[in-house]
C-alpha cells in the first residue's frame, strides 16, 4: 500500500507531466511579420519595339518532272496479238510517264509483218494496238487518252525479207499526240 505522501507526490508529478505535455501540444500562433517597405526602383528602360520577323517567302513547289514520251516499240510474236512478257517493263514505264500528265493524248499505231492477207494484217494490227491499250488502262491510264490505229503491213520499219526483219515490223508504236 502506498502512504498518503507518496500518493500526493505521484499525483503532483502526473499533473505536472500532463500540463507540460498539453502545453507542448497547443497550437502556436504565427506572428505575421510586416512586409518590408517597398524600395523605389528605377523604371526599366523602354526597349525599342522589335521589328516583326520577316515573312518567309513562300517556296513554290518544285516543278513537276516533265514526262518522257520517248517510248520503245512493243513487239509481238508471229500472227499474235498477245503481249510478250519482255514488253511489260517498257509498258510499265510508259504508263508511269503517261500518269504524270493525265490529260496527254496518245496514238497507238499497230503494225504487222507482210505475211498473210491485207485484211488479216489490218485486223491483227488493230488488235495489237488494243492489247497495248488494255495493258495501259489496267495500269491506271485513262482509256479516253488513247486513239487506236491499225496500219497492217503498210509501214514497215525494215524490209520483210527475213524472219528478223519481219519480227521488227510486228509492233505497236506509242506516239504522243
Amino acid at each position: 500500500m502506498m502512504n498518503p505522501i507518496s500518493k500526493s507526490l505521484l499525483l503532483s508529478v502526473t499533473i505536472l507531466l500532463l500540463s507540460v505535455t498539453m502545453y507542448s501540444c497547443k497550437t502556436k500562433k504565427v506572428i505575421a511579420k510586416a512586409a518590408p517597405a517597398p524600395v523605389a526602383q528605377e523604371p526599366a528602360p523602354v526597349e525599342a519595339k522589335p521589328e516583326p520577323a520577316p515573312v518567309p517567302e513562300k517556296e513554290e513547289p518544285a516543278p513537276a518532272p516533265k514526262p518522257d514520251y520517248n517510248f520503245t516499240n512493243v513487239q509481238f510474236e508471229f500472227n499474235s496479238d498477245v503481249l510478250k512478257t519482255s514488253s511489260f517493263q517498257s509498258l510499265d514505264q510508259a504508263a508511269a510517264q503517261m500518269k504524270i500528265d493525265p490529260n496527254a493524248k496518245f496514238i497507238l499505231n499497230g503494225h504487222s509483218s507482210a505475211e498473210g492477207s491485207v485484211e488479216h494484217n489490218m485486223s491483227l494490227s488493230v488488235d495489237r494496238a488494243n492489247a497495248v491499250k488494255s495493258y495501259l488502262v489496267n495500269a491506271g491510264v485513262n482509256a479516253a487518252n488513247f486513239e487506236v490505229k491499225g496500219y497492217g503491213a503498210t509501214e514497215p520499219l525494215t524490209k520483210n525479207d527475213t524472219e528478223e526483219s519481219r519480227a521488227i515490223n510486228r509492233r505497236v508504236e506509242l506516239k504522243f499526240n
